[in-house]
């Protein structure tokens, strides 16, 4: 049985303040041409895409919670990092500028992708961000140990101006910098009983949860929120970027951070940290075939449009499983669509190539 019911989960999220940032709930509609496509399972997307701050995403449902302990903690400005086409980071800025922060955004080149202004990178220049370009090693997000020096010393600089810096780690998901709490799984425990509710009034049991997962956060968040509320939705986490064994772990201790900060009561393990690294491919941010024809297969069928770097790879990920018959036929499952779709731009050239190519 369930351990708790929606309402207890909405007010035990509750306790935590927020600024309103987004539009919610964001819709649920089930794919019936993919679904036909496909043969089954019964496939639903939850369009966290259209939660409206810039152009929609997951983030922003984390940064409700986060721009919030911003301004509590009287922080004058934030600073975060990703990757050079990161949605976070245009988030993250988007949403400061909102309430009068100013964005340093430390941009790391992952891939061979030419800094140039275009998808996020150009409403990061015009949000008047401050941007950092770095290089680093390519193929994986960017996490805490190679990134914090570079933020520190940021801070320092902000801090000699008479200013109060706020950093706050890649995704909004392991408690580092100066956000001490799981802020953005939070987001998404509140996320999953948003979703369950809206199912229930469909009257549709849900079986499975399908994202991208890149640091983990929102997979931490559905991932407790499916424990709390669930006996039998499985999360299933495509991985963007890191191996299953690390990433895994990185999904637990978030969890297990989550639940401690909400009192839930609830054990996590490994096994509840449902990873897929073989949908990486080529490594974060490297755009092939496969992820060119999946954007043109749900586009054309649904007219809802992917990002290749999280969603695309997500998407690839479900089709692949519902092939090889993870999912039963008469499931139902659920898609995740986490926006980041400025970043389709900056890879047009690569996504013409594959597609115009038979």
């Amino acid at each position: 049985m369930p351990r708790m019911t929606t309402d207890e989960i909405r007010r035990t999220v509750g306790r935590f303040p927020r600024v309103d940032l987004i539009h919610l709930p964001t819709p649920v509609r089930k794919l019936e041409n993919l679904t036909a496509a496909l043969g089954g399972p019964s496939i639903y997307i939850k369009r966290d895409d259209l939660t409206g701050l810039a152009f929609g995403g997951n983030k922003s449902r984390k940064l409700e919670f986060i721009v919030r302990d911003m301004l509590d903690k009287r922080a004058d400005v934030v600073i975060t990092w990703a990757s050079l086409q990161s949605n976070w980071c245009m988030q993250t800025a988007a949403a400061a500028r909102k309430f009068g922060l100013k964005p340093v955004l430390v941009l790391f080149r992952t891939s061979d992708l030419e800094p140039g202004y275009d998808g996020n990178l150009l409403l990061d220049y015009i949000l008047d961000a401050e941007i950092r370009i770095r290089e680093a090693p390519g193929g994986k997000v960017v996490k805490s140990g190679q990134a914090m020096g570079i933020l520190e010393e940021a801070a320092a600089e902000v801090r000699a101006q008479g200013l109060r810096p706020y950093l706050v780690p890649v995704g909004g998901s392991l408690p580092r910098g100066d956000m001490d709490k799981p802020l953005g799984a939070i987001s998404y425990v509140n996320a999953f009983a948003e979703m369950m509710t809206q199912m229930e009034s469909a009257g549709v049991r849900v079986d499975a949860v399908v994202h991208s997962t890149g640091s983990g956060g929102t997979q931490a968040g559905l991932a407790v929120g499916a424990k709390a509320l669930s006996d039998h939705c499985r999360v299933v986490g495509i991985s963007v970027s890191d191996p299953q064994g690390p990433f895994s772990r990185d999904v637990v201790e978030i969890a297990r951070a989550t639940d401690d900060a909400l009192g839930l009561g609830l054990d996590f393990g490994p096994d509840d940290a449902i990873v897929f690294d073989e949908y990486i491919r080529d490594g974060y941010g490297v755009v092939d075939r496969e992820v060119a024809e999946v954007i043109r297969f749900v586009f054309e069928r649904e007219g809802i449009v992917l990002d290749p770097v999280y969603t695309a790879k997500a998407a690839a990920g479900m089709i692949d499983l519902i092939k090889k018959g993870y999912f039963r036929k008469t499931d139902n499952v659920v898609f995740f669509h986490t926006g980041g779709t400025p970043a389709l731009f900056p890879y047009r050239d690569r996504i013409v190539e594959f597609l115009s190519k038979k």
